[in-house]
């Protein structure tokens, strides 16, 4: 059994950082890449960075680039997402998730997702 347990949300002004942290407990083909997702209150959800245990890496767009960072601690089975310099647009719930493909986030497919974490940001 799959379990993603995120953590790391809350409030933060605009300009600062959060890093959010997912801990996944079964490390598989199932689980070869890990991501985030958001979902703004009115809007779509959408992808925003996924990785692979190997050391791939896939950003949303031009949006995050350069403000967001994914990384892992492979030991740990724990992936992160370091936001920085964070906009009132980047207010969303974020969610953690895993599948056997990372392209698949691309499409905004995932295997197994995690509970969501609040980010919110304050103007």
């Amino acid at each position: 059994q799959v379990h993603l347990v995120e953590s790391g949300g809350g409030l933060v002004q605009a300009g600062g950082s959060l890093r959010l942290s997912c801990t996944v407990s079964l490390r598989t083909y199932k689980t070869s890449a890990l991501g985030w997702f958001r979902q703004a209150t009115g809007k779509e959800r959408e992808f925003v960075a996924g990785l692979t245990w190997s050391g791939d890496n896939l950003y949303s767009g031009d949006s995050v680039k350069g403000r967001f960072t994914i990384s892992r601690d492979n030991a740990k089975n724990t992936v992160f997402l370091q936001m920085n310099s964070l906009k009132s647009e980047d207010a969303a719930v974020y969610y953690c998730v895993a599948g056997p493909s990372i392209g698949a986030f691309d499409y905004g497919s995932a295997e197994y997702w995690g509970q969501g974490t609040q980010v919110t940001v304050s103007s």
